[in-house]
């Protein structure tokens, strides 16, 4: 009754892929999963050097080789949680070897130590006595929209995801960074708060907020009737906030992904995760169709020559706007203005002209494209991706091409000594 024939075959894949996905920003195409139809056509960088293998991140992972001066970027492999997305990454990697024939002189891979991919580039390092490379996460992110783009001048890189280790042993994610192939500055960066649980809060977003929370007061009993608190049961809630106190699995971090999962739990939206980026996407969902220009207020000051954002004029402004039963869409839309007028600010005051924005949360239409509109209405000239995707997927291509600059050192554009303004 379901059909008149069935069509059945035992025939190996020889190598699996995945449909693309992609959606309208500015009216270019944006890569959200760069695969079938897509992968591997090259990127062409506008250095040639020896062949490198860039192992990529750990979500949404792929991975690449260089032959001259094309990277040739695999198919989105997805996340290297399991022993069959381990296989399919290795069986990925000799796939390309086999089509491209490389001789790879070089591995690169991101600074995390616990990534399945990074473990894998050391293996690979090892066995073949290859030097090996480990990339900052943000400033990969930063250095694929550049070779996207065929920049190799200094730029201020904007980039705003979930997680990346920091060298600082904190766990960015809001982050300003001058930029070049060859190194990167950070000048700014968002409040860090503490993750309560670590990687358990990226699955909670309730746990997010209440660090937000604790970041804000220890008088956490005038939150009560919140709906990230009323998630908590009384146990959970004093477990967590002796975690809190002893500073015990609660790393800081200055993620923006981050603070789109505290702001949908106090909304609740969402307060615990069923797939990644499930509280940012419900935030977006609500955004009305009428337009909302109002910001909330937040402190930018010089520390260490960098500029800190502090979202704490913010939240609290989020909070009282909950209790006076402001609508959810509003809130959510006064949000994203708040960080694209951040993002404004901190241009303004390292007067760099060409800013570059990467990382997951720009696949966020809104804030996008309301980032792009203003810091163009500023001034600033402003790049996004299209043919490689803003979230990790495009890593591999931002490690390969800070290998090869570094490599040959075709790169001579330095640093800015002096990004502080008066």
């Amino acid at each position: 009754n379901i059909a008149d024939l069935f069509l059945v075959h035992n025939r190996p894949i020889v190598r699996s892929i995945d449909d693309s996905v992609a959606r309208v920003m500015k009216e270019r195409p944006l890569m959200l999963r760069r695969a079938r139809g897509f992968a591997p056509l090259p990127i062409t960088l506008n250095t040639s050097g020896p062949s490198v293998l860039a192992a990529g991140g750990h979500l949404k992972n792929t991975m690449a080789v260089s032959v001259q001066d094309n990277v040739f970027i695999s198919q989105h492999i997805g996340d290297l949680s399991t022993r069959q997305a381990l296989d399919a990454y290795c069986r990925t990697t000799e796939s390309l070897k086999q089509l491209y024939e490389p001789e790879i002189k070089h591995v690169v891979c991101d600074m995390h130590r616990d990534y399945d991919s990074t473990k894998l580039a050391q293996r690979v390092a090892q066995q073949e006595k290859m030097p090996l490379t480990l990339v900052q996460h943000h400033h990969a992110h930063i250095a694929a929209c550049m070779a996207e783009h065929h920049v190799d001048h200094p730029v201020l890189g904007m980039a705003f995801d979930g997680t990346g280790w920091g060298p600082d042993h904190t766990v960015w994610g809001g982050e300003f960074l001058l930029s070049t192939l060859l190194d990167y500055q950070r000048v700014g960066y968002f409040k860090p708060f503490p993750l309560l649980g670590g990687e358990r809060a990226i699955q909670e977003p309730r746990r997010t907020a209440l660090g937000i929370l604790i970041t804000l007061t220890d008088q956490l009993d005038s939150f009560r009737d919140l709906p990230a608190l009323k998630a908590f049961t009384d146990t959970e809630l004093n477990l967590l906030l002796q975690m809190a106190r002893k500073k015990t699995n609660a790393p800081l971090t200055s993620s923006v992904g981050r603070l789109f999962d505290a702001v949908a739990s106090l909304l609740g939206l969402c307060q615990s995760a069923s797939f990644e980026g499930q509280a940012a996407m419900a935030l977006e969902y609500i955004l009305p169709d009428q337009p909302v220009e109002e910001a909330y207020n937040y402190t930018i000051q010089p520390q260490n020559e960098m500029w800190i954002l502090d979202w704490s004029p913010m939240m609290e402004a989020i909070i009282a706007n909950i209790r006076e039963a402001v609508p959810v869409g509003t809130i959510s839309a006064r949000f994203h203005n708040t960080l694209v007028e951040m993002c404004v600010d901190v241009a303004q005051h390292v007067k760099q002209s060409h800013v570059m924005l990467s990382g997951g949360c720009f696949q966020n239409k809104y804030l996008a494209e309301r980032s792009i509109d203003r810091l163009g209405q500023a001034g600033f000239k402003v790049d996004w991706h299209q043919s490689v995707p803003p979230n990790d997927g495009g890593l591999s291509l931002g490690q390969a091409a800070i290998a090869m600059a570094r490599l040959n050192q075709s790169c001579t554009n330095s640093l800015k000594p002096d990004i502080m303004s008066e």
